[in-house]
């Protein structure tokens, strides 16, 4: 399963029982928390969440709304009893304000938690069945963004191909891996015992930004794109003054990156009603869904 829950789509002010951003992606039997607004826990818990599958947790940048609610957690895991080690990706600065908190209220976890800066683009995440990489976005602070990439096998076994030569089940892994095989000096091709693998699938969060052209070839391709939508285009001189994007905006980066869909969130309270989002961003990016709290979108 790849697929990307939302547990938070609003911006700075929880609003219309919308929570300030963050989501969990489901990749490989692994859970990934991206970004930890305040009410995370809460809504792990209506979600039922399996939070002892999260190892990895990654935060965009330091505004509040996408980490107030992570120091809640970190104690928490403690207070319930993990003892696996927890991998936290963040600006630099993050480090500092988790060790004064644990430092002020004496608090001590029973896990070892590894704590990354992103000072650069850089791979953060490289496993045999998935890589996750981060890039930078256009805030008013250091903002990342990150992509989640399959890995799969160039091939996979045609079992009746390679019943019928005989070959061994030890060489399988070669076979995968795109190797022919010799049988008594004769070269069997790897096409003819294998099948060609379905496309590895992405997904690319890309955080709180202003809409930037080259972004596009950061993302270019993804099956999924997540991309903020803070402002309807008609308040387009507010989200250039404070760094962010419009639903139009969003539609045109995803059209412009050639992804397969496109995700829109992060809106502002001052909106009741979402659904103008959906179709102004529908109108240049087809492919679009509102990221609704509670949906998992399955990357196909």
């Amino acid at each position: 399963m790849f697929g990307v829950t939302i547990l938070g789509n609003n911006s700075a002010l929880p609003a219309y029982n919308r929570h300030p951003t963050s989501q969990v992606i489901t990749l490989a039997d692994h859970l990934f928390l991206v970004d930890c607004g305040e009410g995370t826990q809460m809504q792990m818990n209506h979600y039922k969440i399996r939070r002892s599958r999260i190892n990895h947790i990654f935060i965009s940048h330091l505004h509040g709304d996408h980490y107030f609610g992570l120091p809640g957690l970190l104690t928490s895991f403690g207070l319930m009893g993990r003892i696996q080690e927890l991998h936290l990706y963040g600006p630099s600065a993050l480090k500092q304000i988790i060790d004064l908190i644990l430092h002020v209220g004496a608090t001590i976890l029973p896990y070892k938690l590894h704590f990354h800066a992103l000072e650069e683009e850089s791979m953060l995440v490289d496993d045999e069945h998935f890589s996750i990489e981060s890039f930078p976005v256009y805030h008013r602070i250091d903002c990342w963004g990150f992509i989640f990439r399959e890995r799969r096998k160039p091939r996979k076994i045609n079992p009746e191909a390679t019943t019928q030569y005989n070959v061994p089940v030890e060489f399988f892994e070669r076979l995968k891996q795109g190797e022919d095989f010799i049988q008594n000096d004769r070269v069997i091709p790897n096409e003819t015992l294998t099948i060609p693998n379905k496309p590895p699938r992405s997904y690319a969060f890309a955080a709180d930004t202003l809409y930037n052209e080259s972004l596009a070839d950061t993302v270019g391709n993804v099956d999924l794109l997540y991309h903020e939508a803070t402002y309807l285009n008609d308040k387009l001189d507010k989200a250039v003054n404070r760094f962010h994007s419009t639903s139009a905006e969003a539609a045109m980066l995803a059209k412009r990156a050639e992804v397969k869909k496109l995700l829109i969130g992060h809106f502002s309270s001052t909106y009741e009603s979402l659904e103008d989002f959906l179709e102004e961003a529908k109108e240049i990016f087809p492919n679009t869904q509102l990221a609704l709290e509670g949906q998992t979108f399955m990357i196909v």
